[in-house]
């Protein structure tokens, strides 16, 4: 096997590696859409990070990642690279010794980057992929899913309101984003992100055209979920599809159908607008949420990360320069 550089000229062979890739993962998901091109891969050819495998002269996988960025994840205080979906992929033969060597080659570029936090999206369905990065120090993250928008089976529960809030009283929902933001930090969690000021949180709403959903009990609000246009894979978009982008439910009202009931509302508001797809991402750590949403929709990606010893930079001065900068911005941004 050799690994070379993955450059423009590389991307027809990838496309077509990533494209079976991804319909073999259609046939266990069939609310994922029919696709015949993954755009990122043209950007990705050209920062240099990705690498592409060939045996007798044929591609049979690559490894391309984003440009590295601060804060990894808004979970950690160092640089981080991430491969999205479609961003990688490998033949069938040979599979996991295949993403073995990707990684092993890709790798060495990230860290001399200055990135610690290496993470990379496969297919649910990936089990060879998996593995083989799990032998290699990765976890599993966050995952993807998705569904057709078709309401759930559940009973009605009595004593809960569900509604849409207008723009005008958004301000509402922030309480239960800060209770979302301290549960990131209990276990098994233990994601320090630190809270959103109710004016970020708001402008985030604004740019991502954010719609907030709400159950009321005694017309207090106890859950909410925030929809807005488009998710973070390539097919998390259109105009017939529509993301949960935030959720959360006060403990109390947990196991009394308010979720499983505003799911449903959620979902014939958004059908009698005409969307046929509702998705969502989440952390794989969250044992209430990753619960919830794996019982009601398909997951068809899992992100899995790595976090690299840091005292490893003393050997790349490159990256000793990257780490330096990225702690000083984040210094900054504190005062």
């Amino acid at each position: 096997m050799i690994i070379q550089d993955f450059e423009p000229r590389h991307i027809e062979e990838a496309m077509g590696i990533a494209l079976s890739t991804y319909n073999y993962e259609r046939k266990f998901t069939q609310a994922l859409p029919e696709i015949s091109s993954i755009p990122i891969l043209k950007q990705l050819s050209e920062n240099g990070l990705g690498v592409a495998a060939f045996e007798s002269e044929k591609m049979v996988g690559f490894l391309c990642s984003v440009e590295p960025f601060e804060n990894a994840f808004r979970s950690t205080d160092v640089r981080g690279v991430f491969s999205p979906m479609g961003a990688n992929g490998a033949v069938m033969e040979n599979h996991g010794k295949i993403y073995a060597a990707l990684y092993q080659a890709s790798a060495k570029k990230w860290v001399k980057a200055g990135a610690l936090t290496h993470s990379i999206c496969l297919y649910d369905h990936d089990e060879e992929a998996k593995q083989q990065l799990f032998r290699y120090g990765f976890g599993m993250r966050c995952m993807d899913a998705i569904r057709p928008m078709e309401p759930i089976d559940c009973a009605s529960c009595d004593g809960y309101e569900f509604l849409e809030l207008p723009k005008e009283d958004f301000a509402y929902v922030y309480p239960l984003h800060l209770a979302l933001h301290e549960h990131y930090c209990q276990s098994p969690f233990f994601m320090n992100r630190g809270s959103d000021t109710l004016e970020v949180f708001l402008d985030f709403a604004e740019r991502n055209h954010g719609r907030f959903f709400v159950a009321k009990k005694d017309g207090e609000l106890c859950a909410y979920m925030e929809v807005s246009d488009e998710g973070e894979t390539f097919v998390a978009s259109g105009g017939v599809y529509r993301h949960i982008t935030g959720a959360y439910c006060l403990p109390e009202h947990r196991g009394r159908g308010a979720y499983q009931n505003l799911l449903n509302f959620v979902i014939n508001t958004l059908k009698a607008e005409g969307y046929t797809i509702l998705g969502v991402d989440f952390e794989s750590i969250n044992p209430a949420g990753s619960g919830f949403w794996l019982k009601y929709f398909n997951a068809y990606t899992n992100s899995v990360v790595r976090r690299i010893d840091e005292r490893i930079l003393q050997r790349f001065p490159e990256g000793r320069y990257y780490l330096k900068n990225t702690y000083f911005r984040l210094f900054s941004r504190r005062i």
